[in-house]
């Protein structure tokens, strides 16, 4: 059995045509359908990062774009605050940051589309070895970030018991727990 190639839309050909420009993100429209692009050329990373005491580390905060408390790794944009920055320098930096953890070395797993009918946002799924606290984290001056350091084997009932109590669970924590056990085999 053959199986046959999508057909590329008509619109894929069309002028794209900027509806709304921000600092992050764009608008922007190709014949009928409208997306998100991200304005810093390196997307995003996600950080994959287990304690020695074999505790998966999760950050809690507040969205605005979706009104509600949510359950995350910790994660941040490629490049928002270096041009040339790559993922796995963010991932080092957004890790301290977010979590008050340091690293011994960084892992490339995974990258892929964070919604790939909506942004073009590419996220690259990074994983920290050899964790040493180093401060408090919380995040930046802007954020409020709570840091919960969940036994690995717990992680996934942990998660569906934040999201009976009306918490946001972003779903790329199950990839992210899979590829904890996983890795790149």
């Amino acid at each position: 059995m053959t199986i046959a190639e999508p057909a590329i839309p008509p619109d894929a050909t069309a002028p794209e045509e900027t509806l709304c420009q921000g600092r992050w993100l764009s608008l922007r429209r190709r014949g009928r359908w409208e997306y998100a692009v991200r304005n810093n050329p390196g997307g995003a990373v996600i950080i994959l990062a287990v304690t020695p005491e074999d505790r998966v580390l999760f950050v809690e905060q507040y969205r605005v774009a979706i009104l509600k408390r949510t359950i995350e790794m910790p994660a941040g944009l490629v490049g928002d605050i270096d041009a040339g920055e790559d993922a796995l320098a963010a991932a080092r930096r957004e890790l301290e940051e977010e979590t008050g953890y340091r690293c011994g070395r960084l892992e490339f797993i995974h990258a892929g589309p964070s919604s790939s009918g909506m942004s073009n946002e590419m996220i690259a799924f990074v994983r920290a070895y050899d964790l040493v606290k180093s401060g408090p984290g919380g995040g930046d001056a802007t954020e409020s970030i709570v840091v919960h350091e969940i036994p690995r084997q717990e992680a996934g009932r942990w998660l569906f018991g934040r999201d009976a109590e009306g918490y946001s669970i972003d779903p790329k924590l199950f990839a992210g727990l899979w590829f904890i056990e996983h890795g790149r085999r």
